[in-house]
């Protein structure tokens, strides 16, 4: 029997990753299909509607579209790579090694979110990707602090914890068999 005895100890060494656990559960694919849809939203915006309405923007309102939406698409890119690498470790693509590498060349947070001073004067759709992404950007942040995503996990089936919380079971006679 895995996991918590009847005396609330654990007996057997299992040690389970979150960071592992955490990437196949549904929540996961849920934040996984939410960010990749909201990539491609800010595509569709900026390759269409949104060029329409960037050119009716007087400057310097020209100049903080161009800017919020170049930050727009940096922020979407780093947080995407951070997904697909996530993604692709539980799908046996990526090993956990592999993963730190690649996680290296991606900056969370990307930048300072808040938007240029002229955020009110942005078109409509544009702010709303804006908030979306920044909002994105703070849930990823947290859940890359949860996953200890840049530490590999242990390979020889011991935790660094486990030997702690061994120590400290036989210290207060809690470990009888």
């Amino acid at each position: 029997m895995a996991g918590k005895s009847e005396n609330n100890s654990y007996r057997d060494g299992i040690t389970v990753s979150f960071s592992a656990k955490f990437a196949r559960s549904d929540q996961f694919k849920t934040v996984f299909r939410e960010g990749m849809a909201l990539v491609e939203a800010a595509a569709a915006y900026l390759d269409g509607d949104g060029r329409k309405e960037a050119r009716q923007l007087k400057p310097p309102h020209s100049l903080a579209y161009a800017t919020e939406s170049m930050r727009l698409t940096t922020r979407l890119m780093q947080l995407a790579s951070w997904l697909l690498i996530r993604r692709a470790v539980t799908e046996g693509e990526l090993t956990p090694e592999q993963a730190v590498e690649e996680q290296r060349k991606i900056k969370l947070p990307v930048e300072d979110a808040r938007p240029v001073r002229d955020i009110e004067v942005l078109p409509e759709r544009l702010r709303d990707l804006i908030e979306a992404s920044v909002k994105l950007q703070e849930q990823v942040v947290r859940l890359d602090q949860m996953m200890d995503f840049n530490q590999p996990e242990p390979r020889d089936g011991h935790h660094p914890v486990g030997a702690h919380f061994s120590r400290l079971q036989k210290a207060f006679g809690q470990d009888r068999e």
